[in-house]
């Protein structure tokens, strides 16, 4: 795929700016910083097309050098969009209108460690799983386990407000952020501390976390950390109804407990758990295409499985036939009294709600792939067709509306699953799955954005929020007002007064891209 020239005096003057290693603007470098993990972009990949590369990419290395850049594109009018590991779902590193791919990954030292305060200090290109090992060796770890670990950055996080697979228990990660190093549109370098002691102060980090480098480049942050927990316990419960699982997760957080882990799946993912274990979503999908050492039984069942996707009624009638029995795996960590102690509780809370006591194998299955899923979307856009997850939250008391709407909005048009996870005393989030197929590209590019925009108004309608975790991006960008309400504006306010030339990854989180 050939792209167009980019801008050769910005090209050069950049340059100029940086060492020549820390600068490209080869069409491979353009082309691999000019989509995400979006499941759109994956769309386009299959036709060949990456529709939204940068002119240019830079690595810098220093928080200088990213306040250097961001007043170069500051002077001269040039978009800058933050870069880490590309795993985001939502379109938020999409150059929409060219400009400067902003590479975080070479800032990505472990800076400092404070085992008396319990805090650290990172550069905010470092990736997640690096730093866990870090941590890991002086017995510490920062308790955040997102399924992109591998791949994402710490400034990914931040940026997104992500969510870990122990979020029950630590928190999500702005709940763990002390201070934020953050580069504004001019060049300027803020550092933005804790106001715990303040007094009525008002924490401006809060702005700049989630902000999508809309707001700002963060370049470092101090971060709380734990000790290594002495014992784990990981088990499942087997309940008669989604109503009764999510009645015991309710029971289970509003006691006072803490789980690290707490994951009700709900009846299509309970029976693919069951069947094949967490990491089953591709092999639950081969084995329903077929596999080539049977090619007559493959292309039937490939036939078949494209014809009730393009029939979703049919898809509907099948899952009302199955059993309502969901699963939920749940875990605690920390002392070993502490654990067992908690562990006896919870399994009396759960056994008042009917749930079965599955014992340990499989918590141990979860635990063992839980990163699986989220490197099997592949296998499915290689076989032609198309999927995506999609995470909203509510308060308890309006959860069972909100999956309820979401499913049907999903349903009329694909093969939808769920699974409810980052629970807390309040509410909790849903993690949707849908899988559809159309017979051409255009239909499919146009199905995925008709089962976006209707699962995004039945969520606002059924008074949820559009991103628990993922972020905004491009993909949800449209419904930012009716999120925001009356508070909208303000925040259009402080983009204008933060970044008056529109520079920083414009077009994100609602806010225009020109």
């Amino acid at each position: 795929m050939k792209l167009a020239p980019a801008p050769e005096k910005l090209t050069r003057d950049l340059g100029k700016l940086l060492r020549p290693d820390q600068v490209s603007a080869a069409d491979s470098h353009r082309l691999s910083y000019g989509r995400d993990s979006n499941s759109k972009a994956m769309l386009w990949v299959r036709q060949n097309e990456v529709k939204f590369p940068p002119w240019a990419v830079v690595w810098p290395e220093t928080s200088r050098e990213v306040a250097e850049v961001a007043a170069f594109a500051n002077e001269r009018g040039v978009p800058l969009i933050p870069f880490g590991g590309g795993s985001g779902v939502c379109g938020g590193t999409w150059a929409l209108r060219g400009g400067i791919a902003l590479d975080m990954k070479r800032m990505s030292r472990l800076l400092k460690v404070n085992t008396q305060a319990m805090e650290i200090r990172a550069q905010t290109g470092i990736n997640g799983e690096i730093l866990e090992r870090e941590l890991q060796r002086k017995s510490l770890t920062l308790g955040h386990f997102p399924s992109s670990i591998y791949v994402a950055t710490l400034g990914g996080y931040l940026a997104c407000r992500s969510a870990g697979q122990f979020s029950s228990r630590y928190g999500k990660i702005e709940d763990m952020v002390e201070s934020i190093e953050v580069v504004l549109a001019d060049g300027e370098i803020a550092e933005l501390g804790s106001v715990k002691e303040v007094p009525g102060a008002l924490d401006l980090k809060e702005l700049f976390l989630g902000s999508e480098g809309t707001l700002g480049v963060l370049t470092e942050a101090t971060l709380r950390v734990h000790p290594l927990p002495e014992k784990d316990l990981y088990w499942g419960f087997q309940f008669p109804s989604l109503e009764a699982g999510l009645g015991a997760m309710r029971r289970l957080l509003q006691s006072g407990l803490r789980p690290s882990v707490l994951r009700l799946y709900d009846e299509l993912d309970t029976k693919i758990f069951l069947s094949h274990g967490e990491e089953s979503t591709e092999n639950w999908w081969q084995s329903l295409i077929g596999r080539r050492t049977e090619p007559l039984l493959n292309w039937t069942k490939e036939l078949s499985l494209k014809f009730a996707l393009k029939n979703p009624s049919l898809l509907r009638a099948g899952l009302a036939l199955l059993p309502r029995a969901c699963l939920l795996i749940l875990g605690f960590q920390g002392k070993t009294e502490e654990v067992m102690r908690w562990a006896r509780r919870a399994g009396s809370i759960c056994a008042a709600a009917k749930g079965k006591d599955l014992g340990e194998k499989p918590g141990r299955r979860w635990l063992e792939h839980r990163y699986s899923v989220s490197y099997k979307l592949s296998p499915l856009f290689d076989a032609g067709y198309f999927a995506d997850t999609m995470e909203v939250a509510t308060t308890w008391d309006r959860l069972d509306g909100l999956y309820e709407s979401i499913r049907q909005a999903m349903g009329r048009h694909a093969l939808v699953m769920a699974h409810f996870s980052h629970a807390y005393p309040e509410g909790c989030s849903i993690y949707f799955t849908f899988i559809a197929y159309r017979d051409k590209e255009a239909e499919n590019e146009k199905l995925y954005g008709q089962i976006w925009r209707e699962a995004l108004k039945a969520c606002v309608a059924a008074g949820g929020t559009i991103s628990h975790h993922h972020g905004v991006g491009i993909l949800k960008a449209e419904f930012m007002p009716q999120e925001w309400g009356q508070a909208w504006p303000w925040l259009k306010s402080m983009k204008a007064a933060l970044d008056p030339r529109n520079i920083l990854n414009p077009g994100k989180l609602g806010f225009a891209d020109a």
